[in-house]
């Protein structure tokens, strides 16, 4: 029998709901026809077989109230995997990204089989305006669940403006995103490029992916005050050192692993802090070909290794690993202090401080 923290079973139980709450939404779709099916398909083909990191964030910080385990609160859990799938959707088509999970990109899927029927039009924008609409959807039922998870109404409503700023600070924080690589770095210094880089970093994914899922569980569990202070270092420490790995992995992760195409941030021209420290210490030369070759559609196999070699000859991978390791230590500090002030379920505690070798020793 599984143990009531394995995060294996979780995961296995938030899909089921996950998959519950698709073939429930799909029954209310069923009245327009089945024309709609590839919306579903891409929602359901993007939400199977995650790392469910969101969802047991915030089941964790429920249980760390002492509370009970419940289907109610794993449907709540599961809120948060349609609130990722929205942001994935919506990214892949600004990212113009074509796989993600070693798949085609919902955009990209849906333009082939448009091609493949033969209709009107342009394949590539009937895709992406799909994809945007899987999204949306995948806004609504986050909501529906929140609303409809089965915990009750005044333990939901101690949750519900964070749930509600949660869903509005991403959307802030993917246009930040864009802004900062439409603009670029170009006279800013070292400092400016890093505090530009962590700013993203906090508003596009560290907040939304740990910080504020654990967040409104606690609040929903009904956590001691006190604890919430600590129990938000924690997850913002956490969030960046998840953010930070996955910025390496996508300059330097395997592709079987990631799913995605090697070196993809590069041809993006993502603004990371691998980037920043390599502008900063790359010899003249390195740091023309940085300037240059980010952000390049076209970027090859062999530009890919040649910005890899700059980043790795100017230290830049030691120094993020060197932040990784910091906010590690700080999320642990953080949460022995929420733990202490709380009074938090070990349980749950244990669970939390084994998420973060989860969260930060990965490969995908």
């Amino acid at each position: 029998m599984a143990q009531p923290t394995d995060l294996r079973e979780l995961r296995r139980r938030v899909q089921g709901a996950v998959d519950d709450q698709i073939a429930a939404a799909s029954r209310d779709l069923a009245e327009i026809g089945p024309e709609l099916a590839p919306l579903i398909d891409a929602v359901a083909a993007l939400l199977t077989g995650g790392k469910g990191l969101r969802a047991s964030f915030l089941y964790w910080g429920h249980r760390a109230a002492g509370t009970p385990d419940s289907p109610a609160l794993v449907r709540l859990a599961a809120s948060m995997e349609f609130f990722q799938g929205a942001a994935l959707l919506h990214d892949d088509v600004m990212d113009q990204s074509d796989t993600r999970r070693g798949m085609p990109s919902a955009h990209r899927a849906i333009a082939t089989l448009h091609e493949q029927r033969g209709w009107a039009g342009d394949g590539d924008r009937f895709g992406e305006g799909a994809a945007i609409l899987a999204g949306n959807l995948c806004l609504t039922w986050c909501d529906q669940l929140y609303a409809t998870c089965g915990l009750p109404a005044d333990d939901l409503a101690r949750g519900r403006a964070l749930f509600d700023r949660m869903r509005t600070q991403l959307m802030g924080g993917q246009f930040l995103d864009l802004l900062e690589s439409a603009r670029g770095w170009e006279g800013l210094g070292l400092d400016e490029r890093l505090r530009s880089a962590r700013t993203v970093i906090r508003y596009k994914s560290a907040k939304y992916t740990i910080e504020q899922p654990l967040l409104i569980g606690a609040l929903v569990g009904g956590v001691a005050e006190q604890a919430l202070p600590h129990l938000s270092s924690y997850g913002l420490a956490l969030g960046e050192a998840f953010q930070l790995r996955d910025d390496v992995l996508g300059v330097f992760g395997d592709p079987e692993a990631t799913g995605k195409p090697a070196g993809d941030d590069l041809r993006e021209g993502k603004r990371t802090a691998l980037i920043a420290y390599a502008l900063d210490a790359a010899e003249p030369g390195d740091r023309r070909a940085v300037e240059t070759q980010l952000g390049r559609e076209d970027l090859d196999a062999t530009g890919v290794d040649e910005l890899r070699d700059i980043i790795k000859r100017s230290h830049s991978l030691e120094r993020v690993e060197a932040l990784i390791d910091a906010c590690v230590e700080r999320a642990g500090t953080s949460l022995a202090a929420a733990a202490s002030a709380g009074r938090l379920d070990r349980s749950a505690v244990e669970v939390l401080e084994e998420l973060v070798l989860v969260s930060t020793e990965r490969r995908a």
